[in-house]
């Protein structure tokens, strides 16, 4: 799409989800007359490009805030919380989590979740395809989603809290890209 110059309606749906998942969570006003662009590219496109979208850009975000602060253009650092997505489903009457693409284009119920780190729910976007779903099923897959919530939140946590803060590179482009590639190999 980007070299057609052209965004279709699917690329404008994902723009929307990840700018709702983020505008809950950042204090505007700290961010003053900045504007943040988040460029989400997902290597590994199996089923679950929204929620990787945020859960990447949720750590990119810090980092960025970090460098704004360091740099005095915001006050203070505009991320109340902390967000990721992850999907779910149901296939069978089994709950599915992180749903790669065979699962979620054969799932009775597919659905993707995003939420901040203290629980409270940003987005709940779910479809019954064929079967449709009760209350109970869709408390079972709020209760699924959430426990893999916390475990992204805290691989979230591990990567941020291993990153020196970035410090500014007569490079253009370089500094942030460059640290969060080697805190990924040294973890790797």
């Amino acid at each position: 799409e980007a070299s057609k110059g052209k965004q279709g309606g699917r690329t404008m749906e994902i723009q929307r989800l990840i700018g709702r998942s983020f505008r809950s969570v950042i204090d505007l006003i700290a961010l003053g007359p900045n504007t943040i662009y988040i460029d989400c590219d997902v290597m590994d496109a199996n089923g679950g490009t929204r929620c990787a979208s945020i859960t990447g850009a949720s750590i990119a975000l810090q980092l960025a805030f970090r460098r704004l602060m360091e740099k005095k253009l915001i006050p203070r650092f505009p991320m109340r919380e902390n967000v990721a997505a992850v999907s779910v489903g149901m296939k069978d009457g089994e709950c599915l989590l992180d749903l790669c693409y065979e699962e979620d284009s054969s799932a009775d119920v597919d659905m993707n979740v995003v939420m901040t780190e203290s629980g409270k729910l940003i987005e709940v976007q779910g479809t019954a395809e064929e079967v449709p779903f009760s209350r109970g099923e869709l408390d079972k897959m709020l209760d699924l989603a959430k426990r893999g919530l916390d475990q992204l939140f805290e691989e979230q946590r591990k990567i941020v809290s291993g990153l020196p803060t970035p410090k500014p590179s007569p490079k253009s482009f370089g500094s942030l890209g460059e640290t969060l590639d080697n805190a990924l190999k040294k973890q790797g």
